[in-house]
């Protein structure tokens, strides 16, 4: 495989850094419904993708489950050879068996396998970070890990991280590889791993909130958030962005979307200031929002 140096970056995990470092671009709304098989219009697919990186945007997520195998495609014949500080992050470790039906799989050589694909479906030497998409409960993670340990030491893999996991996860991988990244579902409207979170915060762990918007129902007018949105000055899915960004410094958001408009909507987020009490009351609001509890 030829190198791509133009892929590598050594800013990786912009922690601390300002929002606009830190709001990323997921992947999973490019690929067909119910995130199963190619997307509806392949170039628009890729003009998204496109959209971002010349939009600024330095990390890309994905996984090799969405689609499956169509996502990761897509983003080498969109963007190979890569921009040179952009980063695309991918998982592996989890199955799919039809569009409703996701089921993990930890075996050892299965994730070898996961990573050695990855890599040559993203057309790149190394992965700047790899995530266990899922830990599979009848596998030791102890296993799980260790293989994707070795190829880190092999030089495949740059950073590890977890996916949906709680507290007792992250604190027994850490016992045996550095964690570089937490990926949970987390949003204005759904705060379940807060202590996750504050782990992450402590242990300068990266946090990335997967569903940021609520499956975009954190977008919609008339929602939980328009009503503050206008006060702000902005359209809901904006402010629940922001409020994501300004709520941690470890916080890296991936709002995905198969719209350009929604994608340039989205990234002027980080234009929003909110202060500490700002965050606050948009907590405490969405908390005493009964509708709230529906997304």
């Amino acid at each position: 495989m030829t190198a791509d140096k133009q892929h590598s970056t050594p800013n990786v995990l912009p922690i601390g850094e300002p929002p606009t470092r830190r709001l990323r671009f997921g992947s999973m709304q490019i690929i067909g419904p119910g995130h199963w098989g190619a997307p509806n219009n392949p170039e628009q697919a890729m003009q998204i993708l496109r959209d971002a990186a010349n939009a600024g945007v330095t990390h890309i997520d994905t996984a090799d489950a969405y689609g499956p195998f169509t996502a990761e495609k897509y983003i080498r014949k969109a963007l190979h050879p890569y921009p040179h500080g952009l980063v695309i992050a991918t998982k592996g470790g989890l199955t799919r068996q039809s569009p409703a039906k996701w089921a993990p799989c930890g075996r050892p050589e299965y994730l070898r396998q996961c990573v050695e694909i990855s890599l040559r479906r993203l057309q790149v030497d190394r992965i700047d970070l790899y995530y266990l998409h899922r830990i599979d409960p009848a596998v030791p993670m102890e296993d799980q890990l260790a293989v994707l340990s070795d190829m880190q030491a092999e030089g495949k893999i740059h950073h590890i991280g977890l996916s949906k996991v709680d507290i007792s996860h992250v604190r027994k991988a850490a016992e045996l590889v550095d964690i570089a990244a937490v990926q949970n579902k987390y949003n204005v409207s759904n705060r379940v791993f807060e202590e996750v979170l504050r782990h992450c915060e402590i242990a300068e762990i990266a946090f990335v909130p997967y569903a940021p918007l609520a499956t975009g129902k954190l977008a919609e007018l008339g929602g939980v958030l328009d009503e503050l949105a206008t006060k702000y000055n902005a359209m809901p899915a904006q402010l629940a962005l922001a409020w994501l960004l300004h709520r941690s410094p470890v916080m890296m958001p991936i709002p995905g979307t198969s719209c350009s408009t929604h994608l340039h909507e989205n990234l002027m987020a980080v234009q929003i200031d909110l202060t500490r009490d700002d965050v606050t009351a948009i907590g405490l609001a969405i908390n005493d929002n009964p509708a709230a509890s529906l997304v």
